[in-house]
């Protein structure tokens, strides 16, 4: 089902999509609609859909490395907590690690959805590998390349070859950003403060 969008009234050509309405979107198999795939800086994007931009990526973890994953785990969740911004600028909605078992070999699968488009928020990611010096659970993975906290395109690259796309994404608040969720949270917070101080 295609988006709903209505005309923007501040730009003539800028649309901005109803996210009064839940939305389902069906995906073609191989996650692209032939008709207008949208070339980025390193190949095709993945559509935006009513949930935003996002990936499913599924990789074979290198026997004996799923420690590797789990310790990473307590790594980032400290990160976090010793800087609720760490993560910020891959404009993430959620992130989802899992690691699964297909005939006796472990496979890890990571899940995303982000405001920003596939090549941004690899850029991103090997940015904030290389600033904060926080090593990738991804290097647990056959085919992980070497140089990802200075090589965005090598991320794009095996994001690509490891991507199973959707076949259908939905969203009960259509296209908003974390940047629109977090204001109408503030705003919601201020809106309380100022009732409690009428009463």
């Amino acid at each position: 089902m295609a988006a709903t969008v209505i005309e923007a009234d501040s730009t003539p050509n800028e649309k901005v999509h109803d996210w009064t309405t839940p939305q389902a979107m069906a995906i073609p198999k191989g996650g692209f609609f032939k008709d207008k795939v949208e070339q980025g800086r390193y190949g095709p994007i993945f559509p935006k859909t009513p949930a935003c931009y996002g990936f499913s990526v599924i990789a074979k973890v290198i026997p004996g490395r799923e420690e590797h994953l789990y310790n990473h785990a307590k790594v980032i969740e400290k990160a976090i907590a010793d800087d609720p911004t760490t993560l910020t600028i891959l404009k993430a909605h959620y992130l989802r690690w899992v690691i699964f078992t297909i005939k006796g070999e472990s496979y890890m699968m990571y899940q995303g959805i982000f405001d920003t488009d596939f090549d941004k928020y690899c850029e991103d990611a090997s940015f904030l590998f290389g600033k904060t010096g926080v090593q990738s659970a991804f290097e647990a993975l056959e085919g992980w390349p070497a140089d990802y906290a200075t090589n965005p395109a090598s991320i794009v690259k095996f994001f690509h070859e490891h991507q199973w796309p959707s076949f259908l994404e939905y969203s009960e608040h259509p296209y908003v950003s974390c940047g629109e969720i977090n204001k109408a949270l503030k705003l919601k917070a201020t809106f309380g403060d100022v009732l409690d101080l009428m009463q």
